[in-house]
């Protein structure tokens, strides 16, 4: 008997995992690619990845025993800016979470469930759907810390924080968010060559933020 093909095998890969194994996998073909001297790791796992989104099937996932050993890496990204704005201004603006969307370009909405609670809603990659969860603030220090993270049943598994510094009359923020990428993703290896791509987004949303409250 003929020996069933990933194309013609039952999807097992969640419409999540999907749009980040394209996203992810598109952006690292075109990472190996362009390169002058082409980088086989980055072609090889961007095109494993882009066959996986597009299929919806991975057969590691029928490999029980294997998927129990699998473990998922963090992708983390930190950056910082300065913001000529005071520090209350700053803080009370990232504060009211439903601000968010205006300057983080990947986010839809963040709506306020209660005093720490929150539903947040992603745009999917090429506006393919949108993903949503629920997070809790953790560490609320006014006008120094501002930490938050998704509840255990999250379909995007996340953490952030921010650091609040007065530098004079303009404000100092350090930024650290991290993915927790889901099983497909998993290994140090992808983590590391994925943090340029989560990476860039992150910057990019808080050159945002920073034109954004000095406008």
């Amino acid at each position: 008997m003929a020996t069933k093909s990933a194309s013609n095998s039952t999807a097992n890969v969640s419409a999540l995992e999907r749009i980040l194994m394209i996203t992810s996998g598109s952006y690292l073909l075109y990472k190996g690619l362009s390169q002058e001297s082409k980088s086989l790791a980055k072609i090889s796992s961007g095109g494993a990845m882009l066959a996986r989104g597009l299929s919806g099937y991975c057969p590691v996932y029928n490999a029980l025993d294997h998927l129990k050993n699998d473990k998922p890496s963090n992708v983390n990204i930190r950056t910082s800016a300065v913001i000529n704005k005071p520090i209350s201004e700053v803080y009370a603006f990232w504060r009211n979470l439903e601000n968010l969307p205006k300057f983080m370009n990947h986010l839809q909405s963040v709506k306020t469930i209660s005093d720490t609670k929150s539903e947040w809603t992603a745009k999917g990659p090429a506006g393919i759907g949108t993903l949503t969860w629920n997070a809790d603030i953790i560490k609320d220090q006014k006008e120094k810390l501002l930490s938050w993270q998704s509840l255990p049943d999250a379909s995007v598994k996340n953490f952030g924080k921010v650091l609040f510094k007065a530098k004079g009359k303009n404000t100092e923020i350090e930024v650290t968010i991290s993915y927790r990428a889901p099983m497909g993703l998993a290994g140090e290896g992808a983590a590391k060559l994925l943090n340029p791509y989560f990476e860039k987004i992150v910057k990019n949303d808080i050159e945002n933020l920073k034109i954004y409250l000095e406008s």
